[in-house]
């Protein structure tokens, strides 16, 4: 059995979970509501205010997915009750976005368009042009249209310019410059 899958789940005021006995979990919060399916031989246990991930003694799942169900749950508690954000920032001398309807425009020094299209379930919005944050109350559907956006022009390790999440560290490497001075 997993260590990380025995863990009880605090489900905080506000946050409504109920487990169907088709393995369904509805979770539903103050930012929304979401579903995760779990599979055959794990169940939920809903006590006060604490939801325990239970794992049958004649199943063959692994403790690893026992440990995945566990964080996927506590991530979509968590979703529904306070949501989730991922920044990003434009480095780069003309390098801006702007949210138009839904999609979002990326001028990034190509010479074709890049737009986006947005998820229903996310929202967009761009500080100062060069300051995107991206939230909702799916945990992998923020990290995926993150990650989708970073993709367009991910930060290059001569100059750093690029698109780049808030906190992230770009190794910058030595020019040509530097190879005829040694």
């Amino acid at each position: 059995m997993s260590r990380l899958g025995r863990t009880p789940i605090s489900i905080p005021k506000g946050v409504e979970v109920k487990a169907a006995k088709d393995g369904t979990v509805h979770f539903k919060g103050p930012k929304g509501n979401l579903t995760v399916q779990l599979p055959a031989g794990l169940h939920l246990k809903i006590e006060d205010q604490h939801a325990v991930l239970e794992k049958d003694e004649k199943s063959s799942l692994e403790g690893a997915l026992h440990g995945l169900f566990r964080s996927l749950v506590k991530n979509s508690v968590q979703g529904v009750f306070e949501g989730f954000e991922i920044k990003l920032s434009l480095v780069g001398v003309g390098y801006r976005a702007n949210v138009q309807g839904t999609k979002l425009d990326l001028q990034l020094g190509f010479s074709h368009p890049t737009a986006i299209d947005i998820p229903k379930s996310i929202q967009v919005a761009v500080e100062k042009g060069v300051s995107i944050s991206i939230k909702g109350v799916d945990k992998k559907e923020v990290g995926q249209f993150a990650a989708s956006v970073r993709g367009m022009k991910p930060p290059e390790p001569y100059k750093g310019k690029g698109i780049r999440y808030e906190n992230e560290y770009v190794r910058k490497k030595e020019g040509k410059a530097a190879k005829g001075k040694a």
